[in-house]
C-alpha cells in the first residue's frame, strides 16, 4: 500500500505540527476538528512555524505558505477522511473522547484506511476494537515534529505486523526517526522517562522544596538545557500534563494534577494560550538573565 493522503484528527498543538510536515512532505493532507476556532488557529500557527523554519532551516517561506493552502480544514467528518489512506488521531488525552472519535471514524473511513492514535499515555489496545478494524490499528506517536524528530511506533497484540515497516517508512518519509515499541507500554519509551521526570519536579514544587523558575534553572544549568520542567510542561500543554498525570492513581501524582488543574480551570495551558508557568512569546527562562 502507498501512503499519499493523510487525515489529521484534532488540530492542537501536536495535530497541527503532523499535518504541516505531511503537507511539507508532499502528501494530500486534511485536517479536522469539531471546533472552527481550533482550525482557524492551527493555521495561524502553521504559518509561524514556516517564517520559523524559513529563518532557522533550508525551508522557503512561500513553498511552505502554499503547502498549508493546500491542506484542507474541515469539521465535517466524512470530508476529512473521504480518501484517507492514514488516519493520525491527536484529540484530547480523554478515553471517553478518543472512544467515541474512533467509533465515528471506524464506520465513516474507507476500507483501505490505516488507523493510528497519538496518544500520549494510553495503549492502542483501549480503541483498536472501537474502529472496527483492530488489525489496521497501531500507536504512531510525534513528539514535537520539528525539533524532537522522533516517532513511535507501537503496536498492540492484534495489529497486522505488514503494517509497522510502512509506518516506519511513512516515518521516515516526514523526516522522523522511527522508534519500535515492542510491546505496549504506557508512555511509550520516551515519555515513560520523561513523566519520571516531571513527576519529580512535581514533588518538589507541591512540597515547597523549592520555586517553579529555580526548580527549571537547575536543571538547566547542570545538564546545559534550554529549558527545565516547568517550561517542558508549557510546551506540551498543561491541559494534556493534567489528563496524563491525573490518571495517575499514587498520591504524588494525584497532588500535582491537583495544582496542575488550578492552572487549566483559568485557562493557562502553556504557551498555546500564551501563558502558563511563563508567559509567551518571550518566557522567562528564554531570557539571557535567567541563569545568571
Amino acid at each position: 500500500m502507498t501512503i499519499k493522503n493523510v487525515c489529521i484528527l484534532g488540530a492542537g498543538t501536536l495535530g497541527t505540527r503532523v499535518a504541516l510536515q505531511s503537507a511539507l512532505s508532499g502528501y494530500k493532507v486534511s485536517i479536522y476538528d469539531i471546533n472552527p476556532k481550533a482550525s482557524e488557529q492551527s493555521k495561524k500557527v502553521m504559518e509561524k512555524i514556516v517564517h520559523q523554519l524559513a529563518k532557522s532551516a533550508n525551508l522557503e517561506a512561500d513553498a511552505g505558505l502554499n503547502a498549508i493552502e493546500g491542506i484542507i480544514f474541515t469539521d465535517i467528518p466524512a470530508n476529512a477522511v473521504m480518501d484517507a489512506d492514514i488516519i493520525n488521531e491527536s484529540v484530547l488525552e480523554d478515553y471517553a473522547v478518543k472512544k467515541e472519535v474512533w467509533t465515528l471514524f471506524g464506520q465513516i473511513a474507507p476500507e483501505k484506511t490505516i488507523f493510528t492514535t497519538n496518544t500520549s499515555y494510553m495503549l492502542p489496545s483501549m480503541f483498536a476494537d472501537f474502529s472496527g478494524r483492530p488489525e489496521k490499528f497501531c500507536a504512531l506517536h510525534f513528539h514535537d515534529v520539528f525539533y524532537s524528530k522522533v516517532v513511535d511506533i507501537m503496536p498492540h497484540t492484534g495489529t497486522d505486523s505488514d503494517l509497522i515497516p510502512l509506518l516506519m517508512d511513512f516515518g521516515r518519509s516526514l523526516e522522523q526517526v522511527p522508534v519500535f515499541v515492542k510491546k505496549e507500554n504506557p508512555g511509550y519509551i520516551f515519555n515513560s522517562m520523561l513523566m519520571a521526570f516531571i513527576g519529580a519536579a512535581g514533588k518538589l514544587i507541591t512540597n515547597h522544596v523549592g520555586s517553579i523558575e529555580d526548580i527549571d534553572r537547575s536543571w538547566m544549568v547542570n545538564f546545559h538545557m534550554p529549558m527545565g520542567p516547568f517550561g517542558i510542561l508549557d510546551s506540551i500543554g498543561l491541559d494534556t500534563a493534567w489528563h496524563v498525570t491525573s490518571s495517575q492513581k499514587d498520591t504524588a501524582s494525584q497532588k500535582f494534577a491537583a495544582f496542575l488543574k488550578t492552572y487549566v480551570d483559568a485557562g493557562k495551558l502553556g504557551e498555546k494560550t500564551g501563558e502558563g508557568f511563563y508567559t509567551y512569546p518571550n518566557p522567562a527562562y528564554r531570557s539571557k538573565g535567567f541563569i545568571e
